[in-house]
């Protein structure tokens, strides 16, 4: 950039540059020579150093690229002057007819986005290059050189025994939605049709749903309504019935823990003198009958071991071989006539047969109710969705002297939102949780401040 720079200022002391601004009318003479300082010293860089020549010489430069697309001085005769020959004769020439067309000329805002500039435009490399370009080159001439010597590459090969095999391929059914016509969505039009295939390419039909999408997930209702004993002023036997049904709910929990009592109440035993010796001495005196035992078992075992048969055993003979097959054979004949005999017997016991089909019958019918039943009354019941089982709310039950005289004295008991948020665990729309527990990593500490110290 330096030297080309150089160039450029070289060219301009020459009597042949022609400038193009005013004020660069290339005398020489008129530069002030500059003062000789140390150039070594970095204060002395910026301070001492007048560029304001070079700076106009290359704006001259740059606009001379611009305006005529280089330097003048360079540019031959040619490009710079014409030779003027007059006006021409209007009754030589012959008069051409003169079209009013506005088309020709252009427009003055297509004249304004024109560009100003003689330079061209930089060469984009990016749009010339290709990916694996010098891989492919290489690839194709080496094909080259093999298809001048005759060889075939395996690739071409199995192009044409792919193309061999399209010619001799048994024709396929065509689709018949290929058949259909196009259908632009953008037109204003809709064409007069019902077709499936048109509607759901139109996105007119709606998504098929599956079948279990519109069940609900339990058949109770969103808010269920209280048992009439629980009203503010209810009837006698309807409030003594609410009163039994949250009796039977408190004897079950109590005979919950009095069944979980019993499994972990401890063995109540007094302990006695003769108790506590009999644990203290446990495992003492029974070492020497032990010793004794033991003793009495080394003996036994080797007393067999001298006189107890042979570990090996002898070899069968070939008869024995030929009678045990002879056996095993007459056993297999005896289980076929057996066989044979029941399938006979049968036949007088069809009678007894239909009676028991009939009777697996029924019982199949009863399972199969019992079955249906219990899927129905499922279907009110909350499911296990999660960790936690639910837990049924205790009932909101007012004894028969708590009851208000007045709805202006009636005091209200329960709470809507967790009236709301158990329906949603019954109706398996949520599964039951708990509350976090929140644990405290680090202790708390507390400290006294010194104003509370002088108050004490």
């Amino acid at each position: 950039m330096a030297a080309a720079r150089r160039h450029k200022r070289v060219a301009a002391t020459q009597p042949g540059f022609l400038p193009l601004k005013a004020d660069l009318d290339g005398n020489i003479s008129d530069i002030k020579r500059r003062k000789r300082v140390n150039r070594n010293r970095k204060k002395n860089w910026n301070k001492y150093s007048d560029i304001h020549d070079v700076e106009e010489f290359l704006d001259d430069v740059r606009l001379q690229e611009r305006a005529t697309g280089g330097l003048i001085s360079e540019k031959p005769d040619d490009g710079l002057f014409f030779v003027d020959f007059g006006e021409k004769d209007k009754d030589t020439q012959p008069q051409e007819p003169v079209k009013k067309s506005r088309s020709s000329k252009p427009l003055r805002i297509d004249l304004i986005l024109q560009p100003d500039s003689h330079i061209q435009a930089p060469k984009n490399i990016l749009a010339f290059q290709q990916p694996n370009a010098k891989k492919q080159r290489r690839i194709a001439n080496k094909a080259a050189k093999l298809a001048a010597i005759g060889v075939v590459s395996r690739r071409e090969k199995l192009l044409q025994l792919r193309m061999t095999a399209a010619t001799t391929r048994v024709p396929v059914k065509e689709n018949p939605a290929s058949n259909k016509p196009f259908y632009d969505l953008w037109t204003a039009g809709t064409p007069e049709t019902a077709d499936p295939y048109y509607l759901e390419q139109t996105k007119q039909k709606r998504v098929r749903r599956p079948s279990k999408l519109n069940e609900k997930p339990s058949i109770l209702p969103a808010v269920e309504v209280v048992a009439p004993g629980a009203s503010y002023n209810p009837e006698f036997f309807s409030h003594q019935e609410l009163l039994r049904e949250a009796h039977e709910v408190e004897v079950k929990k109590l005979k919950e823990e009095e069944r979980l009592h019993r499994q972990l109440a401890v063995n109540g035993e007094i302990a006695t003198e003769e108790s506590t010796f009999n644990e203290q001495v446990e495992g003492l005196i029974e070492e020497d009958d032990e010793e004794e035992t033991e003793q009495k078992q080394l003996e036994e075992d080797a007393e067999d071991t001298a006189i107890g048969p042979s570990a090996t055993q002898k070899k069968k003979t070939e008869k024995q071989r030929r009678n045990e097959k002879a056996e095993r054979i007459k056993e297999l004949q005896r289980r076929a006539e057996r066989q044979v005999k029941f399938s006979r017997q049968q036949l007088f016991q069809l009678r007894s047969i239909r009676v028991n089909l009939k009777k697996q019958e029924q019982v199949t019918k009863i399972r199969q109710a019992q079955r249906k039943a219990r899927q129905e009354a499922e279907k009110s019941m909350p499911r296990r969705l999660g960790i936690l089982k639910f837990q049924t709310p205790d009932l909101d039950v007012q004894l028969s002297d708590e009851l208000p005289s007045s709805l202006r004295s009636l005091k209200p008991e329960g709470s809507i939102l967790k009236d709301r948020f158990k329906s949603l665990q019954k109706r398996n729309l949520i599964e039951p949780r708990e509350r976090a527990k929140f644990k405290r990593r680090l202790k708390l500490k507390y400290t006294e401040k010194r104003a509370f110290r002088e108050i004490k």
